[in-house]
């Protein structure tokens, strides 16, 4: 009787809950997506949780860059091949992907193609992960995109968080020009680049990131129970 009761109490006990990690992880030509991963990373942090940003490996030579009038990258850390190995400390995942004719550019697809050893081991199956996207113009690929990058996560047995319709009625109002989508958050940069995100925009991906990690939360908290 007594040692029942020893062992129940023991199973009462809860164990003290690890903080929920997520990875931001991003590439920017002209500082779109960077602008939005961190409105995501804000919105993450509002939900409680520890957010680091990345940004992935640029492939195209500096000489390349300068032709196209690309600016600086920024000072997020690079998500480099020999930094692979820490992802499988995350929680989960959001990814920024910019289009290049209607799929994810170059850049990011090059980061995917690094990841075969974390695939083989199976050290992103069951992660949760999002998306958000820029495109140029208004029938771009803002959904192609999100739609191609999951082949990506079903490969790793990732498990994808869309936003839905979670932002609210502002998602319906279609009298201004706006990027975002059941998928994730996004903007529309226009052709030359030069449309920055607007005030909707970043606000769609700051609610995206405390949607996810929410999500996040919640998924880690019933494992945690198992």
């Amino acid at each position: 009787m007594g040692s029942g009761n020893s062992k129940n109490k023991r199973k009462s006990k809860q164990q003290p809950q690890k903080m929920v990690k997520i990875a931001i992880i991003y590439y920017s030509m002209y500082g779109h997506i960077r602008k939005l991963a961190h409105a995501e990373a804000k919105g993450a942090k509002e939900a409680g949780v520890e957010v680091d940003v990345f940004q992935v490996p640029e492939t195209l030579s500096d000489e390349v860059l300068a032709a196209m009038h690309a600016p600086g990258k920024g000072d997020d850390k690079v998500a480099d091949f020999a930094s692979l190995s820490t992802l499988k400390d995350y929680d989960g995942f959001i990814f920024g992907i910019p289009t290049r004719f209607g799929m994810m550019a170059a850049q990011m697809k090059a980061f995917w193609d690094m990841t075969g050893q974390l695939w083989q081991k199976g050290e992103l199956v069951g992660k949760p992960v999002g998306v958000f996207t820029s495109v140029g113009t208004q029938g771009g690929g803002i959904e192609t995109t999100a739609l191609t990058a999951l082949t990506q996560f079903t490969h790793h047995g990732m498990i994808f968080v869309p936003t839905g319709y979670s932002f609210g009625a502002e998602m319906f109002d279609v009298s201004t020009v706006h990027g975002g989508t059941p998928y994730g958050a996004g903007t529309i940069a226009g052709p030359d680049g030069s449309r920055q995100p607007s005030d909707y925009e970043l606000r769609l991906a700051e609610h995206q990131g405390k949607y996810f990690s929410n999500i996040v939360k919640k998924l880690s908290a019933k494992i945690a129970s198992v």
